[in-house]
């Protein structure tokens, strides 16, 4: 198996490799036709300048000799091509022999003069009139000076030692480009094999600058942070049911064998008590379970159109006589001409209600106020509890769905199981509504519950 950094450095340095080979053979090719054309064109404009120089050679003798503009042979033979000189009737006046410039050698020629001979015939006409013929022969298509040579030479070697001086930068900006995505990578990819493990401490401490990576590396920062914080939950809901159920249990054991000894009389007080210690033992042993059948989805829900307004006023009425005793002022703000329909099962709801007063009541000392608002928002029906009671310390609040969590020390001392806000989480998951908890600690606690319509 190779590495993520191997592979993309292969792959990158692979990509450019052969960008860089497509690019330098459609480069040459350009350049080659592109020279030929320009060659070629060089030699037409040759050749209309020998036809133009015999012009005005016959136009100056007024006929052809054994000798007219035979001096151009000797640029003729230096350039490595034959030019032979034919009249009107096609009769030869002079011309080269093809055989001359075979083993020619010029130092100003590059064209090895072998392979086949070709040739091109032009008119020769001065006034308009054909007189003559010269016949241009030559070994090659195009032929090549030193000059024309090492310029192509040069544009070879100038486009090899670019691919060179390119494949080496881009092998360098692999290596670097490889690295900036590799070592996150790694280090997540190693960091997820401990929280496997169940190292749940380990971290990703080392930033990147590519907002994906960058965001994979807080993902799993905060699965850890998560896991780490559920490992934690876990062991403390071992030790708060085991608490939990111990203390009646205590409680029953250490009574039961008393009046067994003949240490407490068997009476009524005692006997309401020991009652009271197995009510509170069931009332846990109910919200475990219920809070099993929820967390499951096991519960059937029967959805119907509810009328939040009548549910909420009889939790509140039902609380009236608490509040009284607490010496707390309870108010219920909504519009009278509104009913706040949902769809919901009305028994569960109810007990959402419930549990939320509860906590506010619970944990808002005496003469403090509790404001229950019931209002429209856009197509959302807001449910929102304001207390002036303890509020939540600010490391708790994150977690205070969790179960049997129970916060700080001064909120333990207030008797509950911690399961209550679980239940209400759940149901209003099921029931596709969504809750929001702020508080601060000595100031309070604002729940807001949004229900769809």
């Amino acid at each position: 198996m190779q590495s993520i950094r191997k592979r993309l450095s292969i792959i990158l340095v692979s990509t450019s490799i052969l960008a860089l080979f497509l690019a330098t053979l459609l480069v040459n090719t350009t350049i080659s036709s592109t020279f030929n054309e320009y060659l070629v064109e060089i030699q037409n404009k040759r050749n209309t300048r020998i036809v133009e120089y015999l012009e005005e050679v016959y136009k100056r003798n007024g006929r052809w000799y054994e000798n007219s503009g035979i001096e151009i042979m000797h640029e003729a033979y230096m350039s490595n091509y034959c030019l032979t000189l034919r009249d009107e009737n096609n009769k030869v006046i002079w011309g080269m022999d093809p055989s001359d410039i075979v083993h020619n050698f010029n130092v100003n020629m590059h064209v090895k003069n072998e392979g086949i001979y070709t040739t091109n015939t032009f008119k020769i006409k001065p006034n308009g009139k054909v007189v003559g013929y010269i016949e241009v022969g030559q070994y090659a298509p195009v032929i090549l000076s030193k000059e024309d040579v090492d310029f192509k030479i040069s544009i070879n070697k100038s486009i090899i030692l670019s691919v060179i001086l390119s494949i080496l930068i881009t092998i360098l900006i692999s290596l670097f480009i490889s690295k900036q995505f590799s070592n996150p990578l790694r280090q997540v990819s190693k960091i997820s094999v401990h929280l496997s493990n169940g190292n749940y401490h380990e971290r990703s401490h080392n930033k990147s600058n590519i907002l994906e990576l960058e965001d994979l590396r807080n993902s799993i920062n905060t699965l850890g942070e998560k896991l780490q914080h559920q490992d934690v939950l876990r062991k403390r809901l071992v030790s708060d049911i085991s608490h939990e159920v111990r203390t009646p249990l205590n409680i029953l054991q250490n009574n039961l064998e008393a009046m067994i000894d003949g240490i407490f009389p068997l009476d009524n007080e005692r006997l309401i008590s020991l009652n009271e210690e197995v009510i509170r033992f069931g009332k846990l042993i109910d919200n475990l379970n219920a809070l099993k059948e929820v967390e499951a989805e096991e519960i059937a829900l029967i959805m119907e159109e509810i009328s939040l307004k009548d549910i909420v006023s009889s939790v509140v009425k039902d609380f009236e006589l608490i509040s009284e005793k607490k010496n707390l002022s309870m108010t219920l703000e909504c519009r009278n001409n509104k009913q706040y329909n949902i769809l919901g099962d009305g028994d569960k709801i109810k007990q959402v209600i419930i549990n939320l007063l509860s906590n506010a009541v619970k944990f808002t000392p005496v003469k403090g106020k509790i404001n229950i608002i019931l209002k429209e928002v856009d197509e959302k029906i807001v449910l929102k509890i304001q207390d002036t009671g303890m509020g939540i310390n600010k490391e708790d609040l994150p977690y205070i769905f969790e179960r049997l969590y129970r916060g700080d020390k001064s909120r333990h001392k207030i008797e509950g199981t911690g399961i209550g806000l679980t239940i209400v989480k759940n149901i209003l998951t099921l029931h596709k509504a969504e809750i929001e908890v702020k508080s601060k600690e000595g100031a309070g606690t604002v729940v807001t519950v949004w229900f769809n319509k």
